[in-house]
């Protein structure tokens, strides 16, 4: 059974607003490293944000640079929902947009970038920015 469901996509035009929602309350996932990764037909899949577990002391963020300022990762109390509200939306930003639950709590620089630094994914939720 999949345990990581993604929410929030849609179809918006540029400059609006759109939030996803992770849902990974699982014991397979809670208190992991978890990312939001794109992707789009014929191009390699690349991450977009990451947040770590607020079980170590403090959920520490990375951002790529092409959403650095329009992007913001966080998520809640209990830490069984992720979010990424996204502001100033492009064309650009279109994509297939995955939820992905690492295998250790801390995100951290060089580990976070790479696909095999996670063991569970989503089905994606698609999110399309028209002009």
């Amino acid at each position: 059974q999949v345990p990581l469901v993604e929410t929030g996509g849609g179809s918006v035009r540029a400059g609006e607003s759109l939030r996803l929602a992770c849902i990974h309350s699982s014991s397979s996932t809670n208190n992991k490293c978890v990312a939001w990764w794109r992707q789009v037909a014929g191009k390699e899949r690349e991450g977009v944000a990451a947040i770590s577990s607020q079980s170590i002391g403090e959920g520490r963020t990375f951002y790529a640079d092409a959403v650095k300022g329009r992007f913001t990762i966080s998520q809640d109390a209990t830490q069984s929902t992720v979010y990424l509200q996204m502001d100033g939306l492009k064309t650009e930003d279109t994509a297939m947009y995955f939820c992905a639950a690492g295998l250790r709590t801390y995100c951290a620089d060089g580990y976070w970038e790479q696909t095999f630094s996670y063991k569970y994914w989503g089905q994606g939720t698609q999110v399309t920015v028209s002009s």
